[in-house]
């Protein structure tokens, strides 16, 4: 007997299907794979349960502030996610020097230096969002609402004028003395530096310390060595022991041995635009699945989205590029797979405002109530009941099944 059967069918162009059997038994062909490889570490229940919502500070209210977006939370909680990711807060460099910007900040037009991931001092809250009370406030806030907190930790590079710059040995320099920087045109970190190390290893005991945080998204995480953030990983468990450190890379198998809870799967949010705008077929979906089984530890995690600021901010979010109905599908796929869900704000009423990552354009809310934008909101807000409500979307095995139809359905068991 099944416990629940959902189907979801959406004309994209082309017929895509997507059925996913929650919690049941099944006869008939299937195919699952199992990697023979070593364990990922474990992780908490909250983690595992969840549902990730991105906010991006300056798109998320009209403010563009920690205090406004704390009297937002509730429709956070409300829609069903359960952990908020904030952007980075920390104070950004505002050097005007365009050698210093990346390509796409220049490419922006807005003329603004401050890009949140140039950061100027990593121990103090940038002014444009407010206070460390703000800070403060907000985190308390998103607790009193059963909401869990993961910051942006930006330790890959720095700004030019970053007050690391002229600590000895903080930053990599050329044999004359020259900043090297990297494909973001940033100064980058010299991870071979125990001093640099222990600043930024304080630096985030620092944040759960002071504000309570439940744990960091890592930026570029698998660009800087694996044993600094085994390190981090083992002074943070110190403080809070079910701390969730989410590392943006998909390049490490290793990552989840011992650093981190769980991963970008960059690809995986690729093939789906792909699939459903570009005419890929949808068996390349299990086909890229099974290979990454194959090569991470047993039991990896990877959040899966269609959406977030990069994309956004590029054009390249799922409701642009695959249109209503084919962003619904992506979304149906993203929280009934394996894995941990991942909406961007707006997403959850198809808000397709222009945004940039460089500027305060901020999100329609105003259009939350036409009916398109409520089918979404509804849509996204079943789908989050049903992962609370379904042990198996959390804790159980994916098993792929057959069809006859593989160019265009893609079928799997949750159980």
């Amino acid at each position: 007997m099944f416990r629940q059967q959902l189907t979801a069918r959406l004309f994209l162009g082309r017929w895509l299907s997507i059925i996913a059997v929650i919690g049941g038994v099944i006869t008939g062909e299937s195919v699952y794979v199992h990697a023979q490889t070593p364990q990922a570490r474990p992780s908490p229940a909250w983690l595992h349960e969840g549902v990730i919502y991105q906010i991006w500070l300056r798109s998320f209210t009209s403010e563009g502030t920690l205090r406004a977006a704390a009297e937002r939370l509730p429709w956070i909680r409300d829609l069903g996610a359960t952990i908020v990711y904030l952007p980075p807060v920390q104070l950004a460099d505002d050097d005007p020097r365009e050698e210093f910007w990346s390509p796409r900040q220049v490419a922006s037009h807005l003329n603004n230096p401050r890009n949140p991931y140039r950061i100027k001092d990593y121990f103090q809250i940038d002014p444009e969002y407010g206070s460390d009370a703000d800070l403060r406030a907000f985190v308390d806030r998103a607790h009193q609402l059963g909401l869990r907190v993961l910051m942006d930790a930006v330790f890959y590079h720095c700004g030019p004028t970053s007050v690391v710059i002229d600590r000895p040995g903080f930053v990599q320099r050329d044999k004359h003395g020259k900043l090297v920087t990297g494909s973001w045109r940033f100064p980058l970190l010299n991870f071979n530096s125990p001093e640099l190390r222990e600043y930024l290893w304080r630096n985030l005991e620092y944040y759960v310390e002071e504000f309570d945080v439940d744990g960091f998204r890592c930026d570029v995480a698998d660009a800087i060595p694996l044993d600094f953030w085994e390190e981090a990983r083992s002074r943070l468990d110190k403080v809070k022991p079910d701390l969730v450190i989410l590392a943006e890379g998909q390049n490490r198998p290793s990552d989840q041995l011992k650093a981190f809870d769980i991963n970008y799967s960059f690809t995986w949010a690729q093939l789906g635009r792909a699939i459903v705008a570009g005419g890929k077929p949808a068996s390349v979906l299990q086909e890229y699945w099974e290979t990454a089984r194959q090569a991470w530890p047993t039991h990896a995690r990877f959040i899966r989205f269609s959406a977030n600021h990069d994309l956004v901010h590029d054009r390249e979010n799922a409701e642009l590029v695959c249109g209503e109905r084919g962003s619904a599908a992506l979304t149906v796929i993203n929280f009934t797979i394996d894995g941990v869900p991942f909406l961007y704000n707006g997403q959850e009423i198809g808000d397709t405002t222009l945004q940039s990552i460089y500027g305060r354009w901020p999100i329609r809310w105003e259009a939350a109530c036409l009916p398109k934008a409520v089918a979404r909101y509804q849509l996204c807000q079943k789908l989050c009941l049903l992962r609370r409500n379904e042990k198996a979307l959390s804790y159980g095995e994916t098993v792929w099944l057959k069809n006859d139809q593989q160019s265009s359905v893609v079928s799997f068991l949750r159980k």
